[in-house]
């Protein structure tokens, strides 16, 4: 098992930037493809990005191309999400997530983060 914890949220201007980190807890971290997600209020929870097990492969949602990166660091059993160019339609709950595997994936996730607020104000 892995256990995951978000953290980088907060409010921002639109046009502003924000890092989100998520930390894994194991030994087995580079194991693991991780992704971000996010869900607004009354929206279902949507794909964001992913990488792979060694970072040398991401995907990402068509919405975020360009603006936001996806990274990791596995001596620190970390991934990041860099977001710039930030919208206020980009306001969500944003969750880190875990699958075992190589590729990035949009689905199938087995573990999840609490989730980190960003608000994005206009």
């Amino acid at each position: 098992q892995v256990q995951l914890v978000e953290s980088g949220g907060g409010l921002v201007q639109a046009g502003g930037s924000l890092r989100l980190s998520c930390a894994a807890s194991g030994r087995t971290f580079s194991s693991y493809v991780m992704g971000w997600f996010r869900q607004a209020p009354g929206k279902e929870r949507e794909f964001v990005a992913a990488i792979s097990w060694n970072g040398g492969s991401t995907s990402y949602a068509d919405f975020v191309k360009g603006r936001f990166t996806i990274s990791r660091d596995n001596a620190k059993n970390t991934v990041y999400l860099q977001m710039r160019s930030l919208r206020p339609e980009d306001t969500a709950v944003y969750y880190c997530a875990a699958e075992r595997g190589r590729a990035p994936v949009q689905r199938g996730y087995d573990y999840w983060g609490q989730g980190t607020q960003v608000t994005v104000s206009s």
